[in-house]
């Protein structure tokens, strides 16, 4: 499971940035996790759940905003959501190699006090 692994480099960011403002508690941490970044969203909750235990972090909320897929289009200039992995164009028919977003894996949030 990489999402253990993954979450605990999270939450050592949260850790340093809550630090660096002299924080005593995180409240929440917010997530933007892709439908293709192959992160299954669960297991990072499971191992957030894990990971704050002991730490300023304890109880803390993880959000986790979904980002879906989305594809741009070169041969007739638009975007669509891929319903799976094969990123044709619902409008043309072409194969778009331009993936605009899906991918994602980013801490954008922390709540701290």
């Amino acid at each position: 499971m990489h999402e253990l692994s993954l979450m605990e480099s999270m939450l050592e960011i949260a850790l340093e940035s809550a630090r660096d403002r002299g924080a005593q508690k995180i409240h929440q941490i917010d997530l933007r996790v892709g439908a293709l970044s192959g992160v299954v969203p669960e297991a990072l909750e499971f191992a957030f759940d894990a990971c704050t235990q002991n730490t300023i972090a304890a109880g803390a909320n993880l959000k986790i905003e979904l980002i879906s897929a989305l594809c741009h289009c070169e041969n007739c200039d638009r975007e669509f959501s891929p319903p799976d992995i094969i990123y044709d164009c619902p409008n043309c028919g072409k194969i778009s190699s331009k993936l605009l977003q899906g991918r994602e894996l980013q801490l954008t949030s922390i709540e701290v006090s």
